[in-house]
């Protein structure tokens, strides 16, 4: 059985839009949608009052209110709610060890990221994929797939044709320049075998002169969703704070899903 799609709710002025995205890709997968609240250390635990006081209410209205707006977006979706000690990060880093995707609103910082900082965070530790809701999705734009031609592409490929099988779009794989002649060409045969698995995807592979981060974040204008493959080493950050990620990350016009290479991928 597959794991559910974890949203962090946090009150702020965007989550209503994050909780729909998150509606719609539980929905889309077929699984349920679980709403967690993290309330951090520095808050105090004392202030977290189970027999009742003002933070529990508030944070019940906040859920009730998530809830309501998942259940408009998706009226038979399963949905939970969850209340965990802990900072946000934390408790959305460990949450996703059981899901099959996390769901997070688009702040990033210009700098290099930090702990506290959620978004950032999660990209380079979930152990599943993680969509960074932002931006407005173009509904009848394709999916497209940041192909860096890494090692850690296969999972983001994946992730991204059965996206595009989804949702009835077209995939376009967008590659940085060209590759030498008589090179082996990794990417074509990631792609090659993905088609096979998906026969139904119309797949463009296009290669981009010049700065593969400023191209992505142009034609995320009018795409449903970008997809980027988090790299790294075991046991360090999985994705580089980047030309590339930076402004994908930072400035594109629709949700990016970050997909890891650990086996967790959905």
């Amino acid at each position: 059985m597959r794991g559910p799609v974890v949203v962090g709710v946090d009150g702020a002025p965007s989550a209503r839009g994050v909780v729909e995205a998150a509606a719609r890709e539980a929905e889309r997968r077929g699984t349920a949608l679980r709403l967690v609240h993290a309330i951090g250390w520095s808050s105090g635990v004392v202030r977290w009052d189970p027999a009742g006081g003002g933070v529990r209410d508030r944070v019940g209205r906040m859920l009730t209110e998530a809830e309501r707006v998942a259940r408009r977006a998706a009226p038979l979706l399963d949905v939970t709610q969850e209340v965990l000690m802990g900072e946000p990060e934390s408790v959305l880093e460990t949450e996703s060890r059981d899901a099959s995707l996390t769901v997070v609103g688009g702040h990033f910082p210009v700098a290099r990221p930090r702990k506290g900082s959620v978004a950032p965070y999660l990209t380079a530790h979930a152990r599943c994929p993680v969509l960074v809701v932002r931006g407005r999705p173009e509904p009848a734009g394709a999916v497209v797939l940041a192909a860096d031609g890494s090692w850690a592409m296969r999972e983001a490929a994946e992730f991204a044709f059965a996206e595009a099988a989804a949702r009835g779009a077209e995939l376009m794989a967008l590659r940085r320049g060209q590759r030498s002649r008589g090179a082996p060409d990794g990417l074509a045969g990631i792609l090659r075998d993905r088609r096979k698995s998906h026969p139904e995807v119309t797949v463009h592979d296009r290669p981009v002169p010049g700065r593969l981060g400023r191209t992505l974040t142009d034609v995320s204008a009018h795409a449903q969703l970008v997809v980027v493959a988090a790299r790294g080493r075991r046991g360090l950050p999985r994705l580089p704070w980047d030309g590339t990620s930076r402004f994908l990350l930072r400035d594109a016009g629709c949700p990016v899903a970050v997909v890891p290479s650990n086996g967790h991928g959905g």
